[in-house]
């Protein structure tokens, strides 16, 4: 049961849900954010947590603890990622599960905080990840000649209307570079709402960008305005456009071209004064040829490109970055005067940085974790092949078959000794036995190679026409599944037991590949 629904006066307040055991931190927490003007829904336990979840379908955030009792935080993390994708969730967390909450962000978990906290760093961390304010300083770091130019480009795109595209390889900081051109707008005092098209399901996105009305489809149990409607006065943020479906595409286009709205369900449009920023980390041109993107729709997104180029090929952005969210990381974890030593600040410049500006941030929370003291060393940062912390694969032993475990615990003698048979021979010995005992009919000893300690070759595995034979019968059942399932993609994977991610990974692959998918 909600311990807090504190609504009154709040009609058009952003709705949190504050989800904590403890009954004084709850109340703070509550306290904090109802006088930053939020309207707040609080729980004592994750399950009642996801009770609110169903009955309220305009909660924008939820700020959950960690450890609690019966669900933790990260089961709610991962029930929040499957069934309501669209809501950032936020930890709280002790000092000593850091390295938990940083896994959790790995998981989908947009920020963490580490107890004791500040109740201004509680609003300034929620007001970010709403995209209702920008914290002062959280400007891009541009050292580099081109980082510079962009920005400079980046300010006069700030002063127009139009919408702009910025592309750039994945972890660069697009959605950084959208915000700085926000807040050096016009309409820096109004909402800066964002979206990631490639993490919400399909068949929820629509609803999500447009709006629903009560009963539009079920589970709609309230209305709830899209984020259109929500950045309305500001800026919206499509991100990574390029994994919208193309069916979706046309919607979007009209209501670029229209610059108005119609909830699902609903009869009355409603008008818009939005400025729309796209991302993508794909070359949009191609995506447009391969027929992937509709052609009118990127006309009309790319009316200004920017392009973030990758952190590797801006040298002097590294150490500046990597100090600044070195600080912000040690900041939340209440530590001081954390440094990187020479050395690491060598072996930063050294590496390539395939994940570009949040692989730098996963870096710098890894080597806070690691050293426990002021000085970063190269061997905190776990990139090379030493250290207590290597991302390198480690080279282990061959896996033994189970003949080989067997033979090790009981070797064959040559003597001629009496030594009993172990276990796992006796069971060899006795399925043997038993296959010797019952007609199978003509049996290759190709077949037979479950004992053997040899690999199978069989005719088969060198027929090239094996793995097309296999995708044909991946594609008939995903296809027949969908259709008994009259085109629901959840009821399928649940059917298949896949998760709905992994059906959407199948089904771009198919249709990548030259298979008809119609649902």
């Amino acid at each position: 049961m909600a311990l807090a629904l504190q609504q009154a006066g709040f009609e058009n307040a952003i709705n949190v849900l504050v989800v904590e055991d403890d009954n004084n931190l709850r109340e703070a927490l509550t306290d904090t954010l109802q006088l930053a003007d939020y309207a707040v829904i609080a729980v004592s336990s994750a399950e009642d947590a996801l009770k609110q979840l169903a009955l309220y379908s305009d909660i924008r955030m939820i700020v959950s603890d960690v450890n609690m009792g019966g669900m933790s935080g990260h089961e709610l993390l991962r029930c929040v990622k499957q069934d309501y994708p669209q809501i950032p969730m936020m930890l709280i967390t002790a000092y000593a599960s850091i390295s938990e909450s940083v896994d959790a962000m790995k998981q989908g978990a947009v920020d963490y905080l580490v107890k004791p906290f500040a109740p201004n760093t509680l609003v300034e961390t929620v007001a970010r990840h709403l995209g209702v304010a920008q914290i002062s300083g959280d400007e891009p770091v541009a050292m580099a000649p081109s980082s510079q130019q962009l920005l400079q480009l980046a300010k006069r795109v700030a002063q127009s209307d139009s919408t702009v595209l910025v592309v750039g390889e994945s972890g660069t900081g697009k959605e950084v570079l959208a915000r700085y051109i926000h807040d050096h707008s016009p309409r820096r005092h109004q909402p800066f709402i964002a979206i990631n098209c490639a993490a919400i399901p399909e068949n929820m996105l629509e609803a999500m960008l447009f709006g629903h009305e009560k009963g539009a489809y079920t589970g709609a149990h309230t209305s709830s305005p899209g984020k259109f409607e929500q950045a309305n006065g500001g800026t919206l943020l499509l991100d990574e456009i390029s994994e919208m479906d193309i069916g979706l595409q046309a919607k979007l286009l009209r209501v670029l071209q229209e610059r108005e709205v119609e909830r699902l369900g609903g009869r009355k449009t409603i008008k818009l004064d939005v400025r729309v920023i796209a991302t993508s980390n794909r070359d949009m041109r191609s995506e447009v040829v391969a027929g992937k993107f509709r052609e009118d729709l990127y006309y009309r997104l790319s009316v200004l490109p920017l392009q973030w180029a990758p952190l590797r090929d801006r040298i002097e952005d590294i150490i500046p970055l990597a100090e600044k969210l070195l600080q912000k990381h040690a900041h939340k974890q209440n530590r001081r005067g954390v440094n990187l030593s020479p050395s690491a600040q060598q072996m930063l410049l050294a590496y390539p940085w395939p994940g570009n500006v949040r692989e730098l941030d996963n870096i710098m929370q890894r080597a806070l974790i690691l050293q426990p003291g002021k000085s970063i060393q190269a061997e905190d940062l776990g990139l090379g092949g030493e250290g207590t912390y290597s991302q390198s694969p480690i080279s282990y032993s061959q896996k033994p078959n189970l003949l080989q475990a067997a033979q090790a615990v009981n070797p064959v003698m040559d003597d001629g000794g009496d030594r009993q048979p172990s276990f796992a021979a006796q069971a060899f010995a006795n399925a043997s036995f038993c296959a010797s005992q019952f007609s199978v009919g003509a049996v290759n000893n190709e077949h037979l190679a479950l004992v053997s300690n040899q690999p199978v070759q069989h005719s088969s595995l060198n027929n090239p026409a094996l793995g097309n034979d296999l995708k044909q019968r991946e594609y008939e059942i995903i296809m027949n599944t969908l259709r008994n399932e009259r085109g629901s993609r959840k009821n399928t994977a649940e059917r298949l037991g896949i998760s709905a991610r992994t059906l959407r990974y199948k089904i771009a692959r198919l249709r990548e590949e030259g298979y008809d998918i119609t649902e």
